[in-house]
């Protein structure tokens, strides 16, 4: 089902058509009511009339996380604090968090957004959704939630935690839907085994997942277990929450609501935009957002993007899924390693399960990577010449995906922390800085 047909259908053509009378308008209207970007755009003698062309885009500077947080908390609202009728918020784990500003125009903007994503993994107004992302100031709950209404599907706003709970309700209230990040998708699946919840008896019929990163085999363990398919889903606080882009039904890159984000693709080092299908860091534009428009985020996630029409019928780009960030990429003896190639390492092995941490040391001169990951619990009680074959299997794996070898330990089933939101994955205790 296509949520809204006019816009997800449109011509290329037509798109940056659209896309350019909203940059030129949203431009404007950041630069004469947010002082961040009228300053910025002042000293650098750029102005809103000189973007002629979609391409000019690229005089502009662009904005980053830090110079969000500078403006703490309110300083980037483009509207009387009055206007504002929500706030969101980032974790702040690195330092003061972002915060984002909603007016009703913008949550009634987020709420289009997410319905036409929900349309895509066919939920309509007869599903029952079981969100478990979390509704404090993390954008996901909230976002789903608003979508959901929007389709007029029925919304039960669990959020996280309370997880044998999660598996009671999903039984007795007959969900269709769920929503949850993948590491926590993993550990719902475990408790439902020992909780004699059967999936292929149930009513769930489609996943929509996010907030970190994955591979496909992830996907394909998640999809396994729930007996259902999976479709990522993917956002960021800073440009509105989760919608910015998602999956439709053949599972071939995420759809980006184009009337409303302006993507680019960068290369890191240089900063110059790439082509079509290159990847690099993803970057975005709001083009209308009332109290809060962002200009040119450097997001730090490592994506390409595509035009081609896709299979379901809809023309709007497509991003791939999130495979590292650049500043989350580790440099271990020269090498750049991004978590997902170990995980996609690790999801080929037979007889383990899909816990993991990847534990980075440096305990004289050179670094050394620890690999830890759970086995099965029929390998655990197996003998140790079986346990071994499975660790020189995931030892060769490892190495043959980043070209080092790595040191891999397995461990008891359930040994390693599970986690409600995102999971730790790296533990780095060298001190670079």
């Amino acid at each position: 089902m296509i949520w809204n047909e006019e816009i997800e259908c449109m011509s290329r053509e037509d798109i940056e058509e659209l896309q350019l009378k909203k940059l030129q308008n949203i431009l404007k209207y950041a630069y004469d009511n947010v002082d961040y970007y009228h300053n910025k755009y002042d000293s650098m003698n750029i102005y809103p009339e000189d973007i002629q062309t979609l391409k000019d885009i690229e005089k502009l500077p662009f904005t980053t996380k830090d110079e969000l947080r500078e403006y703490y908390p309110f300083g980037m609202f483009a509207v009387d604090p009055k206007k504002i009728i929500e706030v969101h918020s980032s974790s702040g784990t690195t330092g003061k968090p972002v915060v984002s500003g909603y007016t009703q125009k913008d949550i009634e903007s987020w709420s289009e957004i997410i319905a036409r994503g929900l349309s895509m993994m066919g939920v309509t107004d007869e599903d029952i959704i079981q969100n478990t992302h979390g509704y404090g100031l993390f954008t996901g709950g909230f976002g789903i939630h608003y979508g959901a209404h929007k389709v007029g599907a029925t919304v039960i706003p669990i959020s996280t935690g309370q997880s044998r709970r999660q598996i009671e309700i999903m039984e007795d209230f007959g969900t269709t839907v769920m929503i949850f990040t993948p590491s926590y998708g993993l550990y719902l699946a475990e408790l439902a085994i020992e909780e004699g919840f059967d999936f292929k008896n149930s009513s769930i019929k489609s996943i929509g997942f996010g907030a970190e990163m994955w591979t496909n085999e992830m996907r394909k363990e998640i999809e396994k277990r729930f007996n259902a398919p999976a479709y990522n889903i993917y956002g960021l606080t800073e440009l509105m929450g989760p919608g910015v882009g998602i999956e439709c039904s053949t599972q071939e890159g995420l759809h980006i609501s184009e009337d409303y984000f302006y993507p680019e693709i960068i290369d890191p080092e240089t900063l110059k935009t790439q082509g079509e299908n290159t990847k690099g860091e993803l970057v975005l534009t709001n083009l209308e957002r009332e109290g809060m428009p962002i200009i040119r985020f450097r997001t730090k996630d490592i994506s390409s993007i595509t035009k081609e029409t896709c299979q379901c019928g809809r023309t709007t780009s497509r991003m791939t899924r999130i495979t590292g960030r650049s500043d989350d990429m580790l440099k271990v003896k020269g090498v750049a390693i991004f978590p997902s190639q170990i995980e996609k390492a690790l999801l080929k092995v037979n007889n383990i399960e899909p816990h993991y941490q990847i534990i980075v040391t440096r305990p004289h001169l050179m670094d050394e990577i620890e690999v830890k990951v759970e086995a099965s619990k029929e390998l655990f009680f197996d003998e140790i010449k079986e346990m071994m074959n499975v660790k020189k299997k995931i030892e060769e794996y490892i190495e043959s995906e980043i070209g080092l070898r790595v040191k891999v330990t397995l461990v008891e089933p359930k040994s390693i922390p599970r986690s409600k939101g995102k999971a730790v994955r790296v533990i780095d205790t060298r001190d670079i800085h």
